[in-house]
């Protein structure tokens, strides 16, 4: 559904559906994956809103005027911080949120964010720890171990969800790559007239980009429609092959390639904008076991040396308590590990036979 209305917005010679049904079943999807300000921006650009259904039209304009407040107060935050990190002479970078949807969708509500994401260099973490507790976040769980970065959240008068702010010194699970931070600060450059706040070069965006994107498993078309705005944006600015180079050297290569394989593989108007060097082939292939051997190869199969697999499935297999509780989508218990774990693969093993009995049932059907 939300495939199709994309393709229109990207693809020159496609049209948009004629259907009203059609609208009322996108409009579903695209609030549910939150992504209605980015298509109502891309439809008003490309001059085509009013080629959609009114109610089409006022729902998206409804949530695109919500998320253009929500973020006027999250820019003012996140200003907050990088001017008390600017003023502390400490190095820092936005990432994603309102200052990629400013400059990658053009405008401020034209991308939803609930969050700050900002990367500091590691040697730098108290002092931006300190900074951001002055203004008034708390910590909001316990540091990860081999992670990348740490989360404080702050009450938001007359919200029920905290904002949020992550302190990155990374942007993959450390001991998963080779990758190094050096060559990102390298080329970043200055962020409006300031010495110490910089932006990330476009080439290091994408590639930041496609790595959030497949940290997610591309379970939204939020990570689509980031991906295919830089391709259609930047087109010949960004040097997939110099890219692909890099990512080889840091340890994730087979990362990168899965991303931009699965983007390039719904949306092949892609290869007219941006030819892709590697692509990896797929089938498409939705639900039952289909479902769990994707999941197997994107949780162990993603990463380009085995020891870096064995460490995953070791993670998988025994993972910390918080995971446990979060895998579940049950709030924190304080039961045993034993206890917590066998609750776990009950769980997973509930889960495995009814899609076995779905795929079984399915092959069954003449």
């Amino acid at each position: 559904m939300v495939k199709s209305l994309v393709h229109s917005l990207y693809e020159k010679t496609s049209s948009l559906p004629k259907s009203t049904s059609y609208y009322h079943r996108a409009i579903q999807q695209i609030e549910s994956h939150s992504i209605s300000p980015q298509i109502y921006h891309l439809l008003k650009q490309k001059g085509d809103l009013e080629k959609t259904p009114l109610f089409f039209q006022v729902r998206l304009k409804q949530k695109y005027d919500e998320v253009l407040f929500q973020n006027i107060f999250i820019k003012s935050e996140t200003d907050k911080i990088l001017n008390g990190l600017e003023k502390g002479g400490i190095d820092a970078i936005p990432l994603k949120g309102i200052y990629f949807g400013q400059e990658y969708f053009g405008h401020l509500a034209a991308r939803g964010t609930s969050d700050i994401d900002i990367l500091i260099k590691k040697e730098t973490i108290e002092d931006t720890v300190q900074l951001v507790k002055s203004l008034g976040f708390k910590q909001e769980e316990e540091w990860i171990p081999d992670h990348f970065h740490c989360s404080f959240s702050k009450p938001i008068s007359g919200s029920p969800v905290p904002l949020v702010v992550e302190i990155h010194w990374g942007i993959v699970k450390e001991k998963t790559s080779h990758l190094k931070m050096d060559p990102f600060w390298k080329e970043a450059t200055s962020l409006e007239d300031n010495s110490y706040i910089k932006r990330l070069s476009d080439q290091h965006t994408f590639y930041m980009i496609c790595l959030h994107g497949w940290r997610h498993n591309l379970d939204s078309p939020r990570y689509y429609l980031d991906i295919i705005q830089m391709i259609s944006r930047l087109n010949n600015r960004i040097d997939l092959h110099s890219l692909f180079q890099q990512a080889r050297k840091d340890g994730t290569l087979k990362r990168m390639v899965r991303t931009l394989s699965i983007v390039y593989g719904e949306y092949p108007m892609l290869e007219n904008m941006m030819k892709l060097p590697v692509k990896r082939q797929r089938k498409e292939r939705k639900g039952g076991l289909f479902r769990y051997w994707d999941f197997i190869d994107f949780q162990f199969l993603s990463y380009d040396t085995f020891g870096h697999s064995v460490r995953e499935v070791y993670n998988w297999c025994f993972p910390r308590k918080k995971d446990i509780f979060t895998e579940l989508n049950k709030k924190y218990q304080k039961s045993s590990y034993i206890n917590s774990i066998l609750l776990l693969y009950k769980a997973r093993l509930g889960k495995a036979i009814k899609a076995t009995y779905v795929f079984v049932r399915g092959a069954n059907q003449p």
